[in-house]
């Protein structure tokens, strides 16, 4: 899929796309948990997610919305160890750069090392919407510049908000999914 900012025309008050007016996303933020690695504290990657969870919520972060956990092929390489993926929405009054700091600060104390882009890791936060925040000049880049590729992301998301509307695309979270090659990649975590 071809990067959704090179033809996306932005109009900060309103956008529309396909006749949709999208408003409806103000309060959704979204963060999406991954690991495929164990952790020398927490252990396997399902105890270091969790641990992450028990994190935001010690940190202030109101959990509203919890998808099931999945579990994919590493992405881009596939001959990594499986990935364990979910997504939370959350409530919280930080403001997206604030957000993206403490996610940060979680994995650094999780013990994620930044080695080479998409490496295997111990616990990845993804800051992945901010209600109908678009951010495309500076960090956090909302909504996450690949989350309309990546079907360990579209998943989750439709696990707590199958409707929600991607705020450059104009696309819900099922039609996203809907735009993705066939996989069997992600199953369900048991």
């Amino acid at each position: 899929m071809r990067h959704y900012l090179d033809n996306a025309f932005i109009n900060l008050k309103t956008v529309v796309f396909s006749k949709k007016l999208i408003m409806k996303n103000s309060k959704s933020i979204f963060i999406g948990l991954g690991a495929n690695l164990p952790s020398k504290v927490y252990g396997e990657p399902i105890k270091t997610l969790e641990a992450s969870l028990r994190a935001l919520k010690t940190s202030g972060i109101k959990i509203v919305g919890q998808s099931r956990w999945y579990s994919s092929l590493a992405f881009p390489d596939p001959h990594q160890p499986k990935y364990l993926n979910g997504v939370v929405s959350v409530r919280t009054d930080l403001t997206p750069k604030k957000l993206l700091n403490l996610l940060n600060k979680i994995e650094d104390q999780f013990g994620r090392v930044r080695t080479f882009r998409n490496a295997p890791r111990v616990i990845d936060l993804d800051l992945l919407a901010f209600g109908d925040t678009i951010r495309t000049d500076e960090p956090p880049l909302l909504p996450h510049p690949r989350l309309a590729e990546r079907i360990f992301v579209l998943k989750p998301l439709s696990d707590i908000e199958p409707t929600w509307v991607h705020p450059l695309l104009g696309l819900s979270t099922n039609e996203l999914i809907e735009t993705l090659p066939e996989s069997n990649d992600i199953t369900l975590y048991n």
